[in-house]
C-alpha cells in the first residue's frame, strides 16, 4: 500500500525521547509542527485546547519545578498542550470532549516532529500548580500535558506492544 508504508514507518520510529541536543531546533520546522497541530482533526471543529511554547534557555530551574527529569529541559523547547473544556463539543450524556481533541492534537504534533528528525516525549505527571504559576495558565484553562521538543541525544529503545488481536473487537466485545 504505496504511501501506507510510510506512515506505518513514521509510526514505528517515532519513540519517546529520553536525552536532548542542545541543537536549536529551526523555526520552519516548529512551524510546521504547530501547523499540525492547528490541522488535528477535533469534535465539532472546535480546537478547545492552547500551546504554549517555551524557549528553555535560562529557564531550566523554573522548569524543573514543573517536572524534575532531567530530559524534560533540556531540549530547546518545550511545549504545554491546555485544554479550554468551555470551548470543547459536548455530547448528549455530558462528556466533553476537550481531552479527547487535545490529545490528537498531541499526536499530530509527535508524528510531524519525528517525519521532521526532531524528537518529543508526552509528559503527564507533571505538577499543575507549577506549571500554572509559572506559564501564567488561566482557570478556566487545563495544562494536559507537555512535551520537550529538539534533536534526539539518544537512540530508541525496543517497543513492547500488544497485538492487534488483544485489542480490537468486531461486531461485539
Amino acid at each position: 500500500m504505496k504511501g501506507f508504508d510510510g506512515f506505518l514507518a513514521l509510526a514505528r520510529n517515532r519513540y519517546s525521547v529520553q536525552s536532548f541536543k542542545k541543537d536549536p531546533v529551526e523555526d520552519e520546522k516548529l512551524g510546521a509542527v504547530l501547523d499540525a497541530v492547528r490541522l488535528a482533526p477535533t469534535a465539532a471543529n472546535r480546537q478547545p485546547f492552547r500551546f504554549i511554547v517555551i524557549h528553555t534557555a535560562g529557564k531550566e530551574d523554573e522548569l524543573g519545578r514543573i517536572y524534575g527529569i532531567p530530559f524534560f529541559r533540556e531540549a530547546p523547547i518545550l511545549i504545554c498542550a491546555c485544554t479550554v473544556p468551555s470551548e470543547a463539543w459536548t455530547r448528549s450524556d455530558g462528556k466533553n470532549y476537550s481531552d479527547v481533541d487535545v490529545a490528537i492534537a498531541i499526536d499530530h504534533l509527535t508524528l510531524a516532529a519525528a517525519s521532521l528528525g526532531l524528537g518529543t516525549h508526552w509528559v503527564a505527571a507533571f505538577d499543575t500548580g507549577a506549571a500554572r504559576e509559572a506559564l501564567g495558565i488561566p482557570g478556566d484553562a487545563e495544562p494536559v500535558a507537555f512535551t520537550p521538543l529538539g534533536y534526539p541525544a539518544d537512540r530508541p529503545q525496543e517497543k513492547q506492544r500488544k497485538g492487534v488481536s488483544e485489542l480490537v473487537h468486531y461486531e461485539h466485545w
